[in-house]
């Protein structure tokens, strides 16, 4: 055949694309991309060839042309004639050389891609006489179709491409950043049907994500057939909610079969999940022997953590675990397995005669030892069977399998220890990478800021940083909402794990984004915004008064507003009249506005509502004992003095939060003043371990270093209390003179003996110390 070489042409004339803002607005951003003198018209007399053996990718191309255009193209074999007007798929083992073109060192041991079949080093040259798609593996030939098909317009995804259509000469050369780029999908907590999975793995693929961690057992759900144990999809399958009705489903192992192949033919590993040894009342509730007690519970229909897990101590749980893991094995022809580990109290097996024997004749000092034998029991099981476990950062707890990948979500710290230990990683902290967290907590351009590299990593430890995964969780989140939650974040996330840093710029990557959307709506993806698109802010003008400012966080927003309360007095029965917000607002006296955003063509999904109170304390200068929580540090450390109220999402920016100790705050007013009354609220919720205080403690000072009592204040409901609750505690006095309050709230203690997490530490979350 004769050698096809073309790109000569475009080292005299190229120029980079980015420089120019880009003709080409691919996402994720290639390696390198340049734009030459010249066009190339694709028509009805296109012939498309391929050569080696990526027929496959090739042909997954002309599929999609033929559906673009509605023509009726063919691939063919290619003879060594190709002169002009072709689409030309090439895997070439010599690839680099013939392009002459140095590409960025690869981090990481390329041994370890078995699963992706290459590392996914394409190059794309167009030129007036035709495309050449090139590549060494299969993987690479397929990110490169994915590629084209974004320098083809909108159009062809809605199959509405008219031909003939020019391309502007271009070269790419690209490959990715890490080898495990992928995202989780939770279809145990809400059942995602077999073709709203498809769509997924055509959208990861589309955006050269190459891993669907697939969660299918939970407290709430087990959604994988498992023939041996029929009653996992006959009873664990199925919840019965609060209204009386019933929930759930699963995959048989046709939709299995089914569903993994179609991701094979994408280059998308589907990672199973099954939890152990927590997260699993569904299995308890079908077999209750499974369990410590061998109490009949029921498929759990809460959200949280729940104290009945799979006994230790019986063998009987092991065998169960083991047949179940073998069909599972034979059902995902992929290198991992994901076992949970995450989340698992350990109050069962302190009080489990069995468990407690196993520790003994094990010589395990506790139950983080136990857990510990558990897991690489089932490691060395997996391991028979040629799969390496992946498991959350909590099976750090313990001695772990020498193999075994850690998914670090809590933080950075669980990957970094990881890491240092020799162990591969897989990045996913909940501060970047939870999409059922609202956009307040994580937007596109927080998203972006993820560095999966955590710092304090020596070259050599940081190779075992495989890549990243982005969870979407869905105990708020059923089917019709997750592409609201995913997109356009993904599309972010995408470009961290493939792009380079030294080619990753947010301003420029906000441009490609904005041209996506038409994308995402021609592929039926119902996204939602990159952030929130306004926020209620307020701030003390020169006068000291407060103001509520309505900051736009996209351009091109129109805003209403409408006051429910305003300076202390209710305004409920002018609330649907809405006003254009056009300057900061004033206020005196406990306000409560909510405002209407409109983007684009799109309403913002919910009203913006916020609580203010100008208080005495607002913007006074504050001391706190303890650092607060990096992942609830609301606007920082004034957060409890800013004069915001916060709601009923404890993330929502508002709420500062300590995890394990009291929370001791220390205001200066600047100068003595006259108070009366001091309050806080506290967030409740027993089932995040979240507690309001057992008791607080106000007391005042004149010089910061006597103190007196103001007021000892109890709450209102008790600790077993259920549900998401607001607990104000507030205390009024005779009117005292005072320059320094001081608040300690004392912590509940640790989860107590009847929560299913006994023993583990509680928060304390407060939005506001309003003192008046």
């Amino acid at each position: 055949m004769k050698k096809i070489v073309f790109l000569l042409f475009l080292i005299a004339a190229s120029c980079s694309a980015f420089g120019q803002g880009g003709i080409y607005q691919i996402i994720p951003q290639p390696a390198e991309l340049f734009i030459a003198k010249g066009i190339f018209e694709i028509n009805n007399e296109t012939k498309i060839y391929v050569n080696g053996p990526c027929r496959p990718e090739a042909q997954f191309f002309v599929d999609w042309l033929n559906a673009a255009t509605g023509k009726k193209f063919v691939l063919q074999d290619a003879d060594g004639h190709l002169n002009t007007n072709f689409i030309y798929f090439s895997t070439n083992s010599d690839v680099s050389k013939a392009h002459d073109v140095k590409m960025p060192k690869l981090p990481g041991d390329l041994s370890l891609i078995k699963f992706d079949q290459g590392f996914g080093e394409y190059k794309i040259a167009v030129d007036p006489r035709g495309i050449m798609v090139s590549a060494n593996f299969n993987a690479g030939m397929f990110y490169g179709v994915q590629t084209l098909r974004q320098m083809l317009p909108v159009s062809a995804e809605s199959g509405l491409l008219k031909l003939p259509y020019q391309l502007t000469a271009a070269r790419i050369t690209d490959k990715p950043a890490f080898i495990h780029r992928g995202m989780l999908l939770d279809c145990s907590r809400h059942f995602m049907t077999k073709d709203f999975v498809k769509k997924y793995i055509d959208l990861l693929a589309y955006y050269k994500m190459n891993v669907l961690h697939w969660h299918l057992t939970e407290d709430q759900g087990w959604r994988i057939e498992i023939e041996k144990y029929p009653l996992l999809t006959e009873v664990g399958a199925w919840r019965t909610e609060a209204d009386g009705s019933r929930y759930g489903g699963f995959y048989t192992k046709k939709d299995i079969r089914e569903i993994v192949a179609y991701a094979n033919s994408r280059h998308v590993t589907i990672i199973p999940e099954i939890e152990l040894p927590g997260h699993s009342s569904a299995a308890i509730a079908a077999y209750p022997e499974l369990s410590c007690t061998g109490e009949k519970i029921n498929v759990q229909t809460e959200w949280g953590v729940f104290k009945d897990i799979y006994c230790a101590g019986n063998d009987s749980t092991f065998t169960f675990l083991e047949n179940v893991l073998t069909e599972v094995c034979e059902l995902f022809p992929g290198k991992y397995i994901h076992i949970g580990g995450d989340e698992a109290p350990k109050f069962r097996w302190e009080h489990c005669e069995k468990c407690q024997k196993r520790m003994k004749d094990n010589k395990l000092k506790n139950e983080n030892e136990l857990q510990s034998y558990f897991i690489k029991r089932i490691a060395k099981f997996l391991e028979g069977k040629g799969k390496t476990i992946i498991g959350w950062d909590e099976i750090l707890d313990g001695e772990i399998p020498s193999d075994a990948v850690v998914q670090s979500w809590r933080g950075m710290a669980g990957g970094l220890t990881a890491a240092k230990m020799g162990h591969d990683v897989v990045m996913s902290p909940t501060s970047h990478c939870y999409f059922d967290y609202d956009l307040d907590a994580i937007d596109v351009k927080k998203v972006f800021g993820f560095e999966v590299v955590p710092i304090g990593l020596t070259p050599l430890e940081s190779t075992h940083v495989i890549g990243g995964e982005c969870n979407m969780w869905t105990e708020h989140a059923p089917q019709e909402l997750v592409d609201s939650k995913v997109f356009p974040r993904l599309l972010a996330f995408s470009e961290m794990m493939w792009t380079f840093s030294e080619n990753r710029n947010f301003d420029e990557f906000n441009l490609r984004l904005t041209t996506h959307y038409d994308r995402l709506k021609a592929m039926k993806v119902d996204y939602g915004f990159p952030a929130v698109p306004a926020i209620l802010k307020a701030s003390l003008n020169a006068d000291g008064k407060m103001q509520v400012d309505i900051e736009r966080n996209l351009s091109d927003t129109k805003i209403l507003y409408h006051f429910i309360l305003r300076n202390g007095k209710s305004v409920a029965e002018a609330s649907d009249v809405y006003v254009n917000y056009e300057k900061p607002i004033e206020i005196t006296g406990p306000t409560t506005i909510e405002a209407r955003v409109y983007y684009k063509d799109k309403i913002y999904s919910k009203n913006l509502i916020r609580s203010f109170d100008p208080h005495k304390a607002a913007g006074k200068e504050i001391k706190l004992a303890n650092k607060p929580s990096d992942f609830y540090m609301a606007s920082g450390m004034n957060a409890l003095i800013d004069g915001c109220i916060g709601s009923e999402n404890f993330r929502d920016g508002i709420w500062q939060a300590v995890q394990g100790a009291d929370m001791i705050a220390v205001i200066d007013l600047g100068t003595t003043q006259e108070i009366t009354s001091i309050s806080t609220n506290w967030f409740h919720y027993g089932n995040a371990w979240v507690f309001r205080p057992s008791h607080l403690e106000y007391q005042w000072s004149n010089d910061g270093i006597e103190w007196k009592k103001l007021a000892d204040v109890l709450p209102g409901i008790a600790e077993t209390e259920k549900g998401e609750i607001i607990v104000p505690m507030r205390s009024t006095f005779p009117k005292q003179s005072a320059q320094f309050i001081r608040m300690i709230a004392h912590n509940n203690g640790p989860c107590p003996a009847w929560h299913d997490a006994p023993g583990e530490p509680s928060w304390l979350f407060c939005d506001e110390i309003v003192v008046k």
